[in-house]
C-alpha cells in the first residue's frame, strides 16, 4: 500500500471525520490513481509526481477508469475524490471537465448513478451521523420507494424496522412497504450514531441542531452532489422515488401491487411508469438494433 494514500485516508478519518465508508472509497481512488502513475510514467509515483500531474495525465486516467465500465456519474465521482487527494497533497489540478449526463426526457436514475448520488451526499456532510442520517433517508426513497415527506415523518415508533414499514401517505392514508435489509441497516447506523434519545412520539430524523430534519436540508445536498457528479437537474429526492417505481416496473412487478407500493388513490397515477419504461426500452431498441 502506498504511504500517501494511507496517509490521506487518516487525514480524512481524524481531521475531516469522513465515515468509514467515505474513507475506504477516497482511499481506494487514490492507490487507483498512483498505481496508474507508476506504470503510466515507469516509476514509482511520489509527491513530486504529483505535482508533475497534467491533464493528458489525467484524463488518460479517467479514460482507463472508463474502459472499466464506470458510468458518466462514478465518473465524476471518481474526478472529485482524485481532486480532493490532490489538495490534500498540495499538488495543483488540472483544469479537466467532469463527464455529464446528457439531458433529455425524464428518465429513472440508473442504480448505480443513484448509489453514486447518495454516496456523494453523505460525503459532503459535516458529521458521521449526518452522514449516516443523509444516506438513510436516500436509502428509504429509492430502496421503499417513500416520499420525502413520508420518511421525515416517521418517528421512534417505526424502530426496529423489520421486514415491513407502515407509512402515512397523502390524505392520512396508510400503507405498507417492504424494508430491505441494506435500508434497514442504513436507519440502524444512523439511529446508534446521532446524538439525541428517540421516543416513540419524537422525529426519526433529526436536523442538525436537533429539530426535525427539514426536506429542504435534503434537497440542496441532493442538488450540490448532482452538481458535483454531472447529473442532470431533474435528479430531485422525487425522482428516486421514481425510479423505485420504474426499476420494479421493468424487472416484471404488477401495476396493482406497485400502485399499493406507491400509495397512490388512482392506477392512473401509476400508470405514467408504464410509458417510462416503454421510453427505456425504445432507447434501448434504438441501440441495438442495426438499422435503428
Amino acid at each position: 500500500m502506498h504511504p500517501l494514500p494511507a496517509a490521506y485516508a487518516a487525514h480524512l478519518s481524524r481531521d475531516r471525520r469522513r465515515s468509514a465508508h467515505t474513507v475506504r472509497a477516497y482511499q481506494a481512488t487514490a492507490e487507483r490513481l498512483m498505481a496508474f502513475l507508476s506504470r503510466h510514467r515507469g516509476e514509482v509515483a511520489d509527491r513530486t509526481t504529483l505535482d508533475m500531474l497534467t491533464q493528458s495525465d489525467l484524463r488518460a486516467f479517467l479514460a482507463q477508469r472508463r474502459n472499466e465500465g464506470l458510468s458518466n456519474a462514478s465518473a465524476a465521482r471518481e474526478l472529485s475524490a482524485v481532486r480532493g487527494f490532490l489538495a490534500w497533497a498540495g499538488a495543483g489540478t488540472p483544469r479537466l471537465k467532469g463527464p455529464r449526463v446528457k439531458k433529455g426526457l425524464p428518465r429513472p436514475i440508473a442504480p448505480d448513478e443513484v448509489m453514486a448520488l447518495a454516496e456523494e451526499v453523505a460525503d459532503e456532510a459535516r458529521a458521521p451521523w449526518i452522514a449516516a442520517r443523509d444516506w438513510a433517508v436516500l436509502l428509504l426513497l429509492y430502496g421503499a420507494g417513500l416520499r420525502i415527506g413520508e420518511a421525515l415523518s416517521l418517528t421512534g415508533a417505526a424502530l426496529p424496522l423489520g421486514e415491513t414499514l407502515v407509512v402515512t401517505g397523502k390524505r392520512d392514508k396508510t400503507r405498507i412497504v417492504p424494508i430491505l435489509p441494506a435500508v434497514a441497516d442504513a436507519v440502524s447506523r444512523y439511529v446508534d450514531l446521532q446524538p439525541w434519545p428517540i421516543r416513540r412520539d419524537t422525529p426519526l430524523f433529526r436536523g442538525a441542531k436537533g429539530g426535525p430534519l427539514a426536506a429542504g436540508v435534503i434537497r440542496r445536498s441532493v442538488q450540490g452532489a448532482r452538481g458535483r457528479l454531472g447529473l442532470g437537474e431533474r435528479t430531485t429526492p422525487h425522482a428516486l422515488r421514481h425510479s423505485f417505481a420504474t426499476h420494479l416496473l421493468g424487472r416484471g412487478a404488477d401495476l396493482r401491487a406497485l400502485q399499493e407500493l406507491l400509495g397512490h388513490a388512482s392506477l392512473s397515477s401509476t400508470q405514467v411508469y408504464t410509458a417510462v419504461d416503454a421510453a427505456h426500452l425504445l432507447d434501448v431498441y434504438r441501440t441495438a438494433h442495426p438499422r435503428a
